[in-house]
């Protein structure tokens, strides 16, 4: 059974005439990405507690990966590669600096730190 194709996110983009209109759909969209980027630097903890090497933190072969996945989904969501590109290096450069922190946290001889299992909602 085939599934009808979703149409790509440009197309969920509202005409606005005022830039409260603009506002208040930035905003709403806000209020999406927030929770899902304390999600996603939920897993950088989890991360640096599993990488044994501060020295493996930085996965330039991983982020690559990443890009190219991101811009293609940018290119198929009828949105700007080199835009969402941008945005995901900063996440990542940004994801990058917190991971070194908490590698060193864990290993500051934080034992119950380095023991406890980490949630996405209970990243520092």
């Amino acid at each position: 059974m085939n599934t009808p194709a979703k149409p790509p996110a440009i197309d969920k983009v509202q005409d606005c005439t005022t830039m409260a209109e603009v506002r208040a759909r930035i905003d709403a969209l806000d209020d999406i990405l927030v929770p899902l980027l304390v999600e996603r630097s939920g897993y950088m903890t989890q991360a640096a507690r599993i990488k044994q090497s501060d020295a493996q933190v930085r996965d330039v072969a991983r982020i690559e990966a990443i890009v190219r996945r991101v811009r293609a989904a940018a290119q198929a969501e009828g949105g700007q590669p080199d835009l969402i590109e941008a945005i995901y290096r900063g996440i990542m450069e940004a994801s990058i600096a917190y991971e070194h922190r908490e590698f060193a946290r864990l290993r500051a001889g934080h034992a119950s730190d380095a023991a406890a299992p980490q949630t996405a909602g209970s990243a520092a």
